[in-house]
């Protein structure tokens, strides 16, 4: 461990995610330099490119348009030559790819982050998972995915893999939680029809070991699965499938399940704030309905 700690550790980006992150790395005994564009980290742009490892964690939002990956290429620019740059940012698989042949002077990789904002402290500290994306198969980039898994807290599962896999696992989950939270909802309003007790139907459904409890409450904070990630995550992997799969049906599933999760935010008045950023023009017919 001794060897592990001489290791210089930067962190771009002082959200909920970087902050935990560096807090982590810094009660572990690492020397943790922290950058992002607020005080009092703003004058540290500098000493990141000192860093021998730099954790990148900064807004990749979903708008009108579609998904932004500006604040990660600007972060890049701040990793010194020869060093590692791990990407935590949620981007749509090919991002690290292509940022690695725009950076060719530095390493790239992609490590997806799991954490919970009521939990965040405690997930980066105690993972479990550490997923490392490296965009080139080679026995180089594979001792980089090493080098940054020795620096992470251990978690029961780790992974090294294909950037575009680790991108596509982040996308994976987050659209899969959505669509559980969704259902629930479905399932709920059912419930409520048939005049059914919903903590009853809850109980017994959550209990299959295959399915579980978590995401199961329709009325937490209103109706649908909103949260800082789920909204712009979902919206962002809608529009990624139908660019990359041809097909109608399962795009067409998709976005009826995103325009129904929006219809549920606006009955609720849920998170109106964030789908605004997204859907702009649509949030005005679907708010219609409601």
């Amino acid at each position: 461990m001794e060897n592990k700690l001489k290791e210089k550790i930067g962190f771009i980006g002082q959200g909920w995610i970087g902050k935990n992150y560096a807090d982590d790395f810094e009660k572990r005994g690492f020397k943790v330099m922290r950058y992002s564009l607020e005080e009092p980290y703003k004058k540290n742009i500098d000493e990141i490119k000192t860093c021998d490892i730099v954790f990148i964690a900064v807004p990749t939002p979903t708008e009108p348009d579609g998904f932004k990956d500006s604040a990660v290429r600007d972060a890049i620019k701040g990793v010194g030559f020869g060093k590692i740059a791990v990407i935590k940012s949620t981007i749509l698989p090919g991002t690290t790819e292509k940022i690695q042949m725009e950076n060719p002077k530095i390493y790239v990789v992609h490590s997806p982050e799991f954490l919970k904002e009521k939990t965040a402290a405690h997930d980066a500290s105690n993972p479990e998972r550490n997923i490392i994306g490296i965009p080139k198969d080679t026995e180089e980039y594979k001792e980089v995915a090493k080098k940054v898994l020795s620096v992470l807290p251990k978690a029961p599962f780790e992974s090294i893999c294909q950037a575009k896999e680790a991108e596509l696992i982040k996308y994976a989950g987050n659209s899969f939680l959505y669509l559980k939270v969704l259902y629930a909802n479905l399932l709920f309003d059912l419930s409520e029809k048939l005049g059914c007790d919903w903590d009853v139907v809850k109980q017994a459904f959550g209990a299959d070991k295959r399915i579980g409890y978590s995401h199961m409450d329709p009325l937490a904070g209103g109706r649908g699965a909103g949260g800082h990630c789920f909204i712009k995550d979902f919206a962002a992997f809608v529009s990624f499938y139908e660019k990359n799969v041809n097909d109608v049906t399962g795009s067409s599933y998709l976005r009826k399940a995103e325009q129904k999760n929006v219809e549920l935010l606006l009955s609720s008045n849920k998170n109106i704030d964030l789908a605004e950023k997204i859907y702009e023009n649509k949030l005005k017919e679907w708010r219609t309905k409601n």
